[in-house]
């Protein structure tokens, strides 16, 4: 059902079209959250809503509100007010996609690399997406010093890797959004029903031509996840492979095969 939604010029130029299109059409996130002027429950397939996007340094985050309580607007703030804003509405299930920040997994100040690659696995090259938060990462709610990033997705369907010896299984539910040649985000499947963004771009990333082949071929990319300070920023691929194969030797690597939406 299309919403009652009004997304301003400058909030699209930020997002994109193609983002602001899904989101006046309803096919993502989900109609009632809690808006972020009043806190009080909105719906936006029963009234006007505001779409507001708050921009820090490195991380935005898109909110709703009551059309009666804020315009549709960019709003710009500091890296640690927007932190705030996250563990303020981040609980809310429906308000906000969060941009090099997952929704449910990375509290506080983690905030996630991605990285794309090619990654040979028995003779065939697939598009792949290394993925490393700056911080470790710790369950919500949990009061420890550990780091559960890989435990958390391992309970979301991803399969520990020893080594690089095979495509790992699909995860039905997940899935990578391309749109115009460009890697927009992250998606998982929520409660509503609709996927929701797990990581979305802040300014959708490029990636080569190579990659992009390699994806509308396998129409699937390979993503791998480790904890903080497992694999780096590598300058290479054959660097990002043995980072691969070493955070793997070392069991700090789990890995899926998502689906592509888009092209």
């Amino acid at each position: 059902m299309p919403r009652m939604l009004d997304v301003s010029d400058a909030v699209r130029a930020e997002i994109g079209d193609e983002e602001a299109d899904r989101l006046l059409a309803g096919e993502n996130a989900l109609g009632s959250y809690d808006c972020t002027s009043c806190r009080t429950p909105g719906d936006s397939e029963q009234e006007r809503t505001s779409t507001v996007l708050f921009v820090g340094d490195e991380t935005a985050v898109l909110a709703f509100a009551h059309a009666s309580c804020l315009p549709s607007q960019v709003v710009q703030v500091t890296e640690e007010q927007l932190q705030g804003a996250v563990r303020s509405i981040g609980g809310t299930g429906g308000d906000m996609a969060a941009a090099g920040q997952p929704q449910q997994t990375v509290p506080e100040q983690a905030v996630l690399g991605v990285t794309s690659g090619l990654v040979l696995i028995e003779g065939e090259l697939h598009p792949a997406l290394v993925v490393e938060p700056t911080s470790p990462v710790v369950r919500p709610g949990s009061l420890g010093t550990g780091d559960d990033f890989l435990p958390l997705l391992i309970e979301q369907g991803f399969m520990p890797v020893i080594e690089l010896a095979s495509v790992p299984p699909v995860l039905h539910g997940w899935s990578v959004l391309l749109a115009v040649g460009q890697l927009h985000a992250v998606l998982q499947p929520s409660a509503g029903g609709q996927p929701v963004a797990w990581w979305q771009a802040h300014q959708p990333l490029q990636v080569t031509d190579s990659w992009r082949a390699a994806a509308n071929k396998h129409q699937q990319v390979l993503m791998f996840a480790a904890p903080v300070g497992s694999i780096g920023r590598q300058p290479r691929e054959d660097l990002l492979r043995d980072a691969l194969d070493k955070a793997a030797a070392n069991g700090k690597l789990v890995a899926a095969a998502l689906p592509l939406a888009g092209t």
